[in-house]
């Protein structure tokens, strides 16, 4: 049986390390702050967690379409992601 393994550059810990920490901080602030159910522009009501997870899959798809779209480097989508989580954060 081959076993690959998988090689963990620096970016990617770096990557994994920032999300877990996000996590955290989230679960500290609602700990805190426990979240009210709300309707913004997504039009469903969504907790804080709600949003939080529908602002990593939408910088997932911002990702992918910069990846498929452009020929710019990666690092470029990084802004035009955090902007898509604080509005989903903020008014979603």
């Amino acid at each position: 049986m081959n076993l690959e393994w998988m090689y963990w550059t620096v970016p990617t810990a770096i990557f994994f390390i920032t999300i877990f920490l996000m996590i955290a901080g989230m679960l500290v602030w609602e700990l805190v702050s426990p979240t009210i159910e709300r309707r913004g522009f997504l039009r469903v009501p969504t907790t804080r967690g709600t949003r939080f997870f529908i602002g990593l899959l939408g910088t997932a798809y911002v990702h992918l379409a910069w990846l498929g779209l452009t020929d710019w480097p990666l690092w470029l989508a990084l802004p035009v992601a955090a902007v898509w989580v604080f509005i989903v954060m903020r008014w979603g």
